[in-house]
C-alpha cells in the first residue's frame, strides 16, 4: 500500500499481517478521493474503523487540514501512528484507540469529511451514520465503504445518500448532511 497523491505521494504504508484489517484497494482509494478532490483542501477529517490509516493519511496528503483516526485494535492503532510518521504527516494526525460508537458518543469535535470502512457483513449502517451525525459539521460528507450487496440507507440522522460508486467487490456510498438537519441541530 502507498499514498497515491499529494505531498506524501508514492510513500509506502505498512499493513498488518493476517486478518486484522482489510486495506482499501488503490483503485477504490483513487475513486474515493477523485469524488471529493475539491472538497478536501482544509477539511477536518474523521477516519472511523481506521485500520492502518491509509484513507485518512491519503486525505491529509491531498490537503486536508488534519485527520482524527479511530481504531479499536491496539496493533492497528499503533500502526497508524507509525505510518503517519513514516510519510511525514504525523503533525496533522491524531490517533484515538477507541470503539467507534464510544468515540462518537463523546462528541469530540466537528468534522467536514467522515471516512467509514467498517468490517463487512456486520450491519454497522445505519447506526454508525446516526451516531456520526453528532460530530458532523454543516454540509459534512460521509464516504462509506461496504460490500456491494449491503443495504445502505437512503437517509440516516440527516445524512442523505447522494451517490454510490461500485468498484468490483466494493461499494462506496457518499452521504451529505442536509441543510434541514443542520438547521434543526442549531435551534
Amino acid at each position: 500500500m502507498r499514498i497515491i497523491a499529494g505531498e506524501a505521494r508514492g510513500r509506502k504504508l505498512a499493513t498488518l499481517p493476517g486478518q486484522h484489517t482489510r486495506p482499501t484497494l488503490e483503485r477504490v482509494k483513487e475513486g474515493i478521493f477523485s469524488a471529493v478532490q475539491f472538497w478536501l483542501p482544509g477539511a477536518r477529517v474523521l477516519d472511523l474503523f481506521a485500520g492502518g490509516g491509509q484513507l485518512g493519511l491519503e486525505a491529509v496528503s491531498r490537503g486536508a487540514a488534519g485527520c482524527t483516526f479511530v481504531e479499536q485494535d491496539a496493533k492497528a492503532a499503533a500502526l497508524i501512528g507509525q505510518n503517519a510518521k513514516a510519510v511525514g504527516l504525523e503533525d496533522r494526525c491524531r490517533v484515538t484507540r477507541s470503539e467507534v460508537y464510544a468515540f462518537l458518543a463523546r462528541g469530540a469535535g466537528q468534522f467536514d469529511l467522515i471516512l467509514m470502512d467498517p468490517p463487512y457483513h456486520e450491519g454497522f449502517y445505519p447506526g454508525v451514520l446516526e451516531a456520526a451525525a453528532k460530530v458532523a459539521a454543516p454540509g459534512c460528507l460521509a464516504l462509506c465503504e461496504s460490500e456491494p450487496e449491503a443495504q445502505m440507507p437512503a437517509e440516516a440522522a440527516g445524512f442523505v445518500l447522494e451517490k454510490q460508486y461500485r468498484y468490483g467487490t466494493v461499494l462506496v456510498s457518499r452521504y451529505k448532511m442536509t441543510a434541514e438537519s443542520e438547521d434543526s441541530e442549531n435551534q
